[in-house]
C-alpha cells in the first residue's frame, strides 16, 4: 500500500465510507451525503497511511503533541502522532463541555497541531482549541483527513487536509430531502438537542 499514490476519493468510495441518504451532521445541518471516517479507517495500514500523509503537511508545524477531539479524531490523530513520534493526547466531552481528562496535561507553550477527521463547521476543533489554550498551549495547524468548509473555515491557524469535499448541507428548515419525506439518520458522535 505505501508504493501506491494515495486515492483518497477511491478509497472513501471503496470502504463505503462516503455515504448517501438523509443525514443530520453533528453541527445540526441536514446533508444528502456523510462520511463515517472509521471505515475509511478501519484498517491500521490504511490509518497509518493517512496519518503519514497528515503528518507530511504538518512537519514544518515542528508540534510538541497532538491533539484531537473524541471520537472522531481519536485513530487519525493517533496515526499522525505515531508517524511524528510525538505524545498523543485527547479532549472529550462531559456533560456538553470539551475536557482534558484521564490524566492527560499540556505545558504552558507547548506547541501543539489539532487533527480531526472531517471539519465541516470546526465546532469541535474550535473547541478543542480553546481547551488547549486554556492550558497554555499554542496551537500551530489544523489537519483533517476530509475539509468540508468549502474554504470557509474561520481558525486562527492554518488548515491543512488530504481531501477538500464539497456536500451539499442545509439548516433543518429549508432541507429538501425534509420536505421529500425521507427518513433522517444521526450518525455522529456528538449529542444534539
Amino acid at each position: 500500500m505505501e508504493s501506491e499514490v494515495l486515492n483518497l476519493e477511491e478509497w472513501l468510495h471503496d470502504t463505503g465510507a462516503l455515504r448517501e441518504g438523509h443525514f443530520q451532521l453533528s453541527s445540526g445541518l441536514h446533508s444528502p451525503a456523510y462520511v463515517q471516517c472509521a471505515l475509511l479507517l478501519e484498517h491500521p495500514a490504511r490509518a497509518a497511511r493517512i496519518g503519514g500523509e497528515l503528518a507530511q503537511k504538518l512537519k514544518a508545524v515542528a508540534a510538541d503533541s497532538i491533539l484531537s477531539p473524541a471520537m472522531g479524531g481519536l485513530i487519525v490523530g493517533y496515526a499522525v502522532a505515531t508517524a511524528l513520534e510525538v505524545p498523543f493526547r485527547f479532549v472529550e466531552r462531559v456533560e456538553g463541555q470539551m475536557q482534558l481528562r484521564r490524566g492527560f496535561s499540556l505545558r504552558q507553550g507547548e506547541r501543539i497541531a489539532i487533527v480531526e477527521d472531517v471539519v465541516t463547521t470546526g465546532k469541535s476543533t474550535r473547541e478543542a482549541m480553546e481547551v488547549a489554550r486554556g492550558h497554555g498551549a499554542e496551537i500551530g495547524a489544523v489537519a483533517s483527513i476530509l475539509d468540508r468548509t468549502g474554504g470557509g473555515h474561520s481558525f486562527d491557524v492554518p488548515l491543512s487536509s488530504l481531501f477538500e469535499l464539497v456536500l451539499p448541507a442545509y439548516e433543518p428548515a429549508v432541507c429538501p430531502l425534509c420536505k421529500a419525506g425521507e427518513e433522517l439518520s444521526k450518525p455522529g458522535s456528538r449529542p444534539i438537542p
